[in-house]
Order: C-alpha cells, then sequence, then structure tokens
C-alpha cells in the first residue's frame, strides 16, 4: 500500500505481485465493469461476491446511461481490464457517487490514472466527469497474462508528449494558445520522455521495472497537467489524426498504438526528430504500423487530406500543426510510404 503525494489523481497505489487479492472483501457491496478475459483472469483473486457483472460493450453514451440505471445499489465500482472497462467503471463511479476501485489488466492506455471518462457520442470522443481510483491496484502477474503489445502499448501516451509539446509550443509562437503557455512544463514533460527512452528494453521485455516506468510516466504526466487544468503536453495532433481515423471508419483502436501511428505521421509534419521518434518506437516494439490496426492506405491518406477541415469542425480541439499546414496528397502519399499496410 503506496499513499500517493502530488497531484496524480490518485488516492492510493497498490503494487506487486497479488496486490489485487482479496480487495473485494475491503469495499462493501460493490458491481465489477470488465471484459470476458480480464474477469476470467481477475475473478478468483478478487475476493468478495459482486452485486452485478457488466461485460462492456460500447462506450457510447446511450449504452452506458443504460447500463448505470440497470445496476444494483452499490458502495463502489471495480473496474477491471483496458481502457473502456475502466472508463465505464469511472462513468458509474461518477454518476453513482460511489468508490472507484481500478485494477488495469493491460496499460494500453492512461485511462486509469485519469480523471474523466472517455466516452463516445456517435463515434466521436468526449471526455466527462472526475474520478479518482481508491486504490488503484498495479497486479505484475495479471498485467503479465495480456498480450505483452497491449502493455507496450501504454508508452503511445507518454510518446504523445514528442509531438504535443511541439503543438503547444507551436500554438504559442502562433499566438493561438488556449491556455497561458508554460515553458516549465514543456520542459518537465520532456524530462518525463528523456527518462522512458532510457526504459525501453525493459518495457518491450515487461519487466518490473518496464511495467513501473509506463506507470511512474502517467502518473508524473498527472503531476504537470492536473494542476495546469489541462492536457496539453499531452495530446495535441497525434490524437486528432486518432480521433479522425476513429469517426471515419466508426471502430475502435488500441489506444496506444493508433497515437503511435498519429506520433509518426505528425512528427513528419512538424519536422520534429521523425528519426528519433521512430527509432523509439520501434525500440519498444510498439505496434503503431497501419497493418498492424488493419488500416487501409486509402483511409489513412483521405484521413489526412481531412485533418484540416476536421479540426476546424470541432473547435474544442487545440491549435495544432494541423491548423498552419497545408496537407497535399502529393504530401500525405509521401509521409506513409514507409509504413506498412
Amino acid at each position: 500500500m503506496i499513499k500517493v503525494e502530488g497531484q496524480t489523481n490518485v488516492a492510493e497505489l497498490r503494487v506487486g505481485q497479488n496486490s489485487a487479492k482479496n480487495v473485494g472483501n475491503e469495499i462493501g457491496r460493490f458491481v465489477v465493469t470488465t471484459m470476458e478475459i480480464p474477469w476470467q483472469v481477475t475473478r478468483d483473486k478478487l475476493g468478495g461476491k459482486p452485486e452485478a457483472v457488466v461485460m462492456v460493450e460500447t462506450m457510447e453514451e446511450t449504452w452506458l446511461e443504460e447500463m448505470v440505471a440497470a445496476l444494483p445499489d452499490c458502495d463502489a465500482v471495480v473496474g477491471i481490464g483496458g481502457g473502456q472497462a475502466v472508463d465505464a467503471a469511472k462513468y458509474v463511479s461518477w454518476k453513482r457517487g460511489i468508490r472507484l476501485v481500478s485494477i488495469p489488466t493491460i496499460l494500453s492506455v492512461d485511462a486509469f490514472v485519469t480523471p474523466a471518462a472517455g466516452i463516445r457520442r456517435n463515434h466521436q470522443v468526449a471526455y466527462v466527469g472526475t474520478t479518482t481510483p481508491n486504490p488503484l491496484i498495479i497486479d505484475f502477474e495479471i498485467l503479465r497474462t495480456a498480450p505483452p503489445e497491449l502493455n507496450i502499448a501504454g508508452i503511445g501516451d507518454l510518446l504523445s508528449m514528442h509531438t504535443a509539446t511541439f503543438d503547444w509550443e507551436y500554438a504559442n509562437k502562433n499566438g493561438k494558445s488556449e491556455y497561458p503557455f508554460s515553458m516549465q512544463d514543456v520542459a518537465k514533460a520532456r524530462k518525463i520522455l528523456d527518462t522512458l527512452y532510457t526504459r525501453l528494453s525493459a518495457i518491450k521485455d515487461q519487466t518490473d521495472e518496464g511495467l513501473l516506468a509506463i506507470l511512474e510516466g502517467y502518473m508524473e504526466l498527472n503531476t504537470i497537467c492536473l494542476p495546469a487544468g489541462h492536457y496539453r503536453v499531452e495530446e495535441g495532433s497525434e490524437h486528432f489524426l486518432f480521433y479522425e481515423l476513429e469517426e471515419r471508419l466508426k471502430r475502435p483502436f488500441v489506444h496506444g498504438n493508433i497515437v503511435g501511428l498519429g506520433i509518426y505521421l505528425m512528427s513528419k509534419l512538424q519536422g520534429n526528430d521523425f528519426e528519433k521518434i521512430k527509432k523509439v518506437m520501434d525500440d519498444c516494439a510498439l505496434k503503431y504500423q497501419p497493418a498492424d490496426m488493419e488500416i487501409k492506405k486509402e483511409d489513412l491518406v483521405a484521413s489526412l487530406l481531412n485533418l484540416k477541415n476536421y479540426v476546424a469542425q470541432n473547435p474544442h480541439l487545440w491549435y495544432s500543426i494541423i491548423n498552419g499546414s497545408n496537407i497535399t496528397e502529393e504530401w500525405a502519399l509521401d509521409a506513409v510510404a514507409g509504413l506498412k499496410f
């Protein structure tokens, strides 16, 4: 049991082998949001008997509202699984005003440390609510039951600082920053990246050190973003490409992988150490290639060509390199030429 200092959005952290054992006996009446495989992995460890177990089908708001309304009275909700299962638990916690326990079974996205739940409204991403895991449980034994690539994907939401910090500096230089610009916050974010770059082999090999590197990166990121009131250092043009693709193709992706594809393409557009960040993603075996996600070349090119129009139609998306660039068909075809389809 670790008491967490600073604004990390984690009330209590439990890390290590079997750290999930018997938590169900501590939290009163509880419900579980999960999926089939994560539930099979954890059900015998949890302890206690849940009032209900919900298999998360979608993050569409209409489904979530119906799910919350159908749940029995309870004191806590336990999110077990990846980003969708944990975000569904966050949504329940927020809507019901009950305790949240998060047990990620993969580290593919930072949902288990961020306060808002990532939902979908007609296939468009929206972030709602505020929640804090109490506790957040990082059980190495559980994490290593997942395919390694799903934990490696967790680095995607950290490597996005490479392109997002560039975008914030770019917006500031053009007088378009939506928030007071902080070079200190940018420097802190880049320091997190520098630390990650020294742990790529551990992340690839799924050692305790590698899994902790991702967790610590997420929590350190929160110490920057929560006091600032925004995630400008971590979300930029690389995420906006992901949003466009998800809306275009109307299907979800492993978050860190699709963000990695965005980093690849947007770092090219930015002229921002493309070869370095590509090598980083390759060295830790992040599956950012379109072939890994069954994205067709024509769809990716169409997404790139529509990006400027997409951000213009979604004014909540921050100013980035996309706003100041002319993405031509010639550029798009050249940009994707080195990718695998």
